[in-house]
């Protein structure tokens, strides 16, 4: 492991974070109120571009009336409405800026702004200093697969004196994790996306981690706290979050997990 970076910043402070259902998570930070992948349609089916239809199994836990503003929506892709649904899309309307792909933001237009791997934005703090948002690199399934799959990016949160945060989107490359953690390890809070969902057409290859790959992407990560999300409220995902639970326990890792 490299030396510790400059922009990681050791504290005991925890970073707002609350999983609202499936990938949708609200993050405090920097006094930005940053939301990931909206989802807040109620259960229902929803087709999706390879034909198959994905039926959402439980509404989300706060209604996007009752999250009330939103500063910032880091989107990881919009091909899925398991990542993005209805409403979802009527927030995004609402919202000053999301951050995206650029294949999902030529889609979408509006307020989205396109970021490629490893390119950074700084973002005004109210406190007059800066968020600065990376795009992190993720793949929505096993190698080769973009073409079928599209584009799919995560995140990274990093300020002068705050712990760092980083989110996976729907990313299932090991590779790709050990490449962030080249740069930015240890990482302070690591929301990971999970679920272990799978497509047949792809010989049932992972789309987003299992429970074992995001344990072993909380070691590479050197995270301290890990936040697992995407891994309920969708009946084609094919791990819980328990199946989360008990790979972090068989790795010696369950006291980094937070759990709502």
């Amino acid at each position: 492991m490299s030396a510790t970076p400059a922009h990681a910043v050791e504290s005991e402070e925890r970073i707002p974070v609350r999983v609202l259902g499936g990938p949708t998570v609200l993050i405090e930070y920097g006094g930005l109120r940053f939301l990931t992948d909206p989802t807040f349609d109620d259960p229902g089916d929803y087709p999706s571009p390879s034909g198959r239809t994905l039926t959402k199994t439980a509404p989300p836990r706060t209604s996007a009336a009752e999250l009330g503003p939103v500063d910032v929506v880091l989107l990881s892709h919009d091909q899925h409405a398991d990542n993005l649904d209805h409403s979802g899309r009527a927030l995004l309307a609402a919202t000053p800026r999301t951050l995206t792909t650029p294949a999902a933001a030529d889609r979408l237009g509006g307020t989205t702004e396109p970021l490629t791997p490893w390119q950074s934005l700084d973002l005004p703090r109210p406190d007059g200093g800066t968020v600065t948002v990376t795009a992190a690199p993720a793949l929505h399934g096993p190698k080769g697969s973009e073409s079928l799959v599209g584009e799919v990016t995560g995140f990274l949160l990093t300020s002068a004196d705050l712990p760092s945060v980083y989110v996976s989107g729907d990313n299932a490359s090991l590779e790709l994790v050990q490449e962030i953690a080249d740069r930015y390890a240890p990482v302070d809070t690591a929301v990971l996306f999970a679920g272990a969902p799978r497509m047949p057409v792809l010989d049932d290859a992972l789309l987003v981690l299992d429970g074992e790959g995001t344990a072993t992407a909380a070691r590479l990560l050197a995270a301290r706290r890990v936040i697992p999300a995407h891994c309920d409220s969708w009946a084609h995902f094919t791990e819980t979050r328990e199946d989360v639970v008990t790979a972090f326990k068989e790795a010696g890792l369950a006291d980094r997990l937070q759990l709502d």
